[in-house]
């Protein structure tokens, strides 16, 4: 593909993030939701020919880590090496994540960034010393405010999102003046509506601001598992202030000036809701206060429940994804989750659903549309896709909602990050195809013989073919191992070029598949599905 504007040497990459995870566990399908949606979404923005930077990886300091490698009798380190080499690199692999890197927070490359970072806001007076206590919750790495409380039978004060207890810590810390740019941040959301997503998220943080600000504690001094703070390391950098700062030192921050130039800010973090605060204004307020600009959007995802409780290892409700696809395979597996949960709303799974799903959209009106092309232009023609001559209104429709379908996914998934709404579009395509083979029933065309019927029968599956080109195309980026199966067969790959080089836009060209192009029936797209082994 030709390199577009957007491609070349200093243009200003579309940049990706996912939060960095806690290496506590190994991850479930809440942690690989969020980086699915981001891979998806980068994907998108690669097929429209943009310059695009992924960014994912772990955050491996903190009370909670130097306390869960305790348990397991290792060091911290060494815990977190076996985590990030063990789970969450393989599972980012298995799930085909095309991260263009992966930042660990006791990386060199970004613990000196920090530490230049939290030296340079110390040295403009933004920082200062003083004391807290309060109420702080070990599984958020977060002092709690009391309406961040709820209480137990017994009247014991808990965390509202890990349900179990506080402590109520007493330390020395240094503080960021946090509470001088609440007027700022209130000024910044009025100017920017749309840098918090869904609007749910941004009307609690503007009404969270507006009650006004505390200053924030920005280190600890009663453990050592962290980055020093430079001036007095009798204290180490809050962890929330380390990890913030990956999304800078990942990408050139005080290291590489043209390469943070072209990167940062990001364009869009995605987050799970229960971060929010730390994204949406901790986070820009620290850049406002070192001069750096803020990020285009903060979008923040909704939970995935199960049995009406938050999916996480606390409460045991952690499902591996490897359960998932071992049964319904990688490509499903990334297209359920976006298909069947709003994004930024909460969703349940239930095992159920999928296969549902699975069996009615992905097995039956998709994988069978493939299947029957193929196998009809094989009988039909030999397996040598034929060229279309006799176009009527039936294919004009085809051609229109084509359009219709690349226009709406384009919008819905590359700008508003509505992942259900672009796969609805283009599986409401997928469904207006189907209806047209039922209508238009080229197995009784084939009894005709003469040259009008075989005009007819050959228009009739050229434009099947050519509508599957267009939705192998669009799927690529949700389902990329199905997609290229679909190209390969359509015989594309040898006429079109690899399917990762096809713009998204040009999914809605008509006819670029050219008649003659060799059309096999390959393996079944979604296999029928076995019944889950019973324990």
């Amino acid at each position: 593909m030709a390199a577009t504007g957007s491609e070349k040497q200093g243009a200003k990459a579309f940049y990706v993030t996912t939060p960095i995870y806690y290496v506590n566990d190994a991850p479930h399908l809440g942690h690989a939701y969020t980086t699915v949606a981001g891979d998806v979404l980068t994907r998108w923005h690669r097929q429209r020919g943009e310059k695009v930077w992924y960014l994912t990886g772990t955050d491996e300091h903190g009370q909670k880590i130097m306390r869960t490698a305790e348990a397991n009798d290792v060091t911290p380190q060494a815990w977190c090496d076996k985590l990030v080499e063990e789970a969450w690199k393989p599972l980012w692999e298995h799930l085909n994540i095309a991260n263009d890197d992966f930042i660990r927070t006791t990386q060199k490359r970004h613990t000196d960034r920090v530490q230049e970072f939290v030296q340079d806001l110390y040295d403009k007076d933004e920082i200062y010393k003083g004391g807290y206590e309060g109420p702080y919750c070990v599984g958020c790495e977060e002092y709690k405010l009391p309406g961040d409380l709820i209480e137990a039978e017994d009247g014991t004060k808990l965390c509202a999102v890990h349900k179990k207890p506080v402590e109520i810590l007493k330390e020395e810390n240094y503080f960021f003046k946090l509470s001088a740019y609440g007027p700022k941040l209130l000024e910044f959301y009025e100017a920017n509506p749309g840098f918090i997503q869904p609007e749910s998220a941004r009307n609690e943080v503007v009404n969270f601001v507006k009650q006004g600000l505390e200053d924030l504690s920005i280190s600890r001094s009663t453990f050592d598992w962290g980055v020093p703070v430079p001036w007095d390391e009798k204290h180490v950098i809050y962890v929330w202030i380390d990890a913030l700062l990956n999304y800078a030192t990942a990408v050139g921050y005080n290291e590489n000036p043209a390469k943070f130039d072209e990167t940062f800010p990001a364009n869009v973090h995605l987050i799970g809701k229960d971060i929010l605060r730390f994204h949406a204004v901790i986070w820009p307020a620290m850049l406002m206060a070192q001069g750096l600009p803020v990020p285009g959007r903060v979008a923040a995802n909704g939970w995935l429940m199960v049995g009406g409780e938050k999916m996480s290892k606390s409460n045991l409700t952690g499902i591996k994804p490897q359960d998932l696809t071992s049964h319904f395979g990688v490509d499903a597996y990334r297209w359920y989750f976006l298909r069947a949960i709003a994004f930024g709303q909460d969703g349940s799974f239930s095992w159920e659903d999928f296969t549902a799903r699975y069996t009615s959209e992905l097995a039956n009106d998709y994988g069978n549309l493939a299947s029957r092309v193929a196998a009809m232009v094989g009988k039909y023609f030999g397996g040598e896709l034929p060229a279309a001559t006799a176009d009527g209104d039936a294919e004009k429709a085809i051609h229109e909602g084509l359009a219709k379908a690349v226009s709406v996914a384009d919008v819905k998934i590359g700008e508003e990050l509505d992942f259900q709404g672009g796969i609805l579009a283009i599986f409401d395509f997928v469904k207006q195809v189907n209806g047209y083979i039922t209508e238009q029933e080229p197995w009784k065309v084939a009894k005709d013989e003469s040259e009008e019927g075989r005009a007819r029968l050959a228009t009739i599956l050229y434009t099947a073919a050519e509508s599957l080109r267009a939705v192998a195309v669009l799927l690529n980026p949700i389902m990329p191992e199905t997609s290229q199966a679909l190209w390969e067969s359509l015989g594309a790959e040898a006429s079109l070029g690899t399917l990762a080089a096809q713009p998204v836009q040009s999914a809605a060209t008509w006819g670029q598949l050219p008649a003659g192009a060799t059309v096999t029936k390959g393996a079944v797209l979604f296999p029928r599905l076995e019944e889950p082994k019973k324990d």
